[in-house]
């Protein structure tokens, strides 16, 4: 992987620094000697990776502001003058988006025409990544995975919105990209898990406060599907694909990424997982929701298209990504030093 040697002294903007995946990234381009800005609101939980992991420390600049504000997106960008974006920030819970519709419609779809109407301003941008969901499918609980010339048409207002971002960003490339000298792309990622994710109403960190708490896991619905996988496998693929399409514009696309199928698996599976490599404290129990929101049962991804393309594959099966999910997970809740394991990861990650 020449990654970490592209990435040295390179401009690149990333929106959604403040979040779980963000602040991955923000370490990885650290260690690779980037010049990192980052445009976001506050971190969107208590605790948070960005604060605890120091990510600001690594970076140039850290703009706190609002993806819906046009005029103060364009001033960060044409002060930083990026050659890379990374478009992250969404209000990215489903649960949420049924509770707030209007706020998640306006953070993903307006949020992306402004990335765009930004990057369309500042002509130092070579390189943009769009990164959407697996969720922007239409989902008919199929057995096989979803492809990119598949249906966009998410069922819930987080999903469809991001399928109204993937939609913004084919029009936008049409409209006004396709004759000048810039690559844009979207990744419609699986579901992520990994250390320091602190969010409400995601499996994993409902079983590290289950440990923290030294209660039993509860699990909604354990029969679930999901393209799960760690989060250096999305955050890894949309910088490579970055790096791709800087170098050759053909490389732009849309793209799945995701686990191959010995590793999606249903939610009970993944929790079995996790009370492995906890130990024999952890135990978890099925609590069925009544009148829960819509979601999916079954989804997969068909990666084939990367795969071929970019000569992509995952890196972890899902055994390696809980391991390393409860080994950050031990040393955090025991006040030991996260930054020197999230750096070991990284390297074990990229040397794999």
């Amino acid at each position: 992987m020449d990654l970490m040697s592209f990435y040295k002294d390179k401009r690149v903007f990333i929106t959604g620094h403040t979040g779980f995946k963000g602040s991955w990234m923000c370490k990885v381009l650290e260690m690779a000697g980037a010049k990192i800005t980052g445009y976001s609101l506050k971190a969107p939980t208590d605790p948070s990776l960005f604060e605890i992991a120091e990510i600001e420390k690594g970076m140039e600049k850290s703009v706190i502001a609002d993806i819906r504000d046009l005029d103060t997106l364009k001033k960060a960008m044409l002060e930083t003058k990026p050659e890379i974006v990374i478009h992250m920030a969404a209000q990215p819970i489903v649960r949420e988006s049924y509770k707030d519709p209007v706020f998640t419609y306006e953070t993903n779809v307006m949020g992306t025409v402004n990335i765009l109407e930004a990057v369309r301003s500042c002509s130092s941008v070579k390189s943009v990544v769009n990164v959407t969901t697996d969720k922007v499918y239409r989902n008919n609980e199929w057995e096989w995975g979803y492809r990119e010339i598949d249906a966009l048409d998410g069922f819930d207002p987080y999903s469809n919105s991001k399928s109204c971002s993937e939609l913004v960003t084919s029009s936008y490339k049409k409209s006004f990209f396709n004759d000048i000298d810039i690559a844009i792309s979207t990744c419609r990622a699986g579901n992520v898990i990994g250390g320091g994710d602190f969010a409400k109403d995601r499996i994993i960190p409902d079983c590290v406060r289950a440990m923290e708490n030294k209660t039993e896991i509860i699990v909604r619905n354990p029969y679930s599907t999901r393209p799960y996988q760690h989060v250096l496998e999305p955050v890894c693929t949309y910088l490579m694909l970055a790096q791709k399409q800087y170098e050759d514009k053909s490389f732009a696309g849309e793209y799945n990424v995701g686990p191959d199928d010995q590793d999606c698996v249903n939610t009970g599976t993944l929790v079995n997982l996790f009370c492995k490599y906890w130990g024999k404290e952890a135990k978890w129990k099925n609590v069925c929701e009544e009148n829960a929101p819509h979601e999916a049962n079954f989804l997969k991804l068909d990666c084939s298209k990367i795969k071929s393309k970019l000569n992509w594959h995952p890196r972890w099966h899902i055994d390696d990504a809980i391991e390393m999910v409860v080994e950050w997970s031990k040393v955090y809740l025991h006040g030991k030093d996260i930054n020197s394991v999230m750096l070991n990861q990284i390297k074990y990650f990229i040397n794999k």
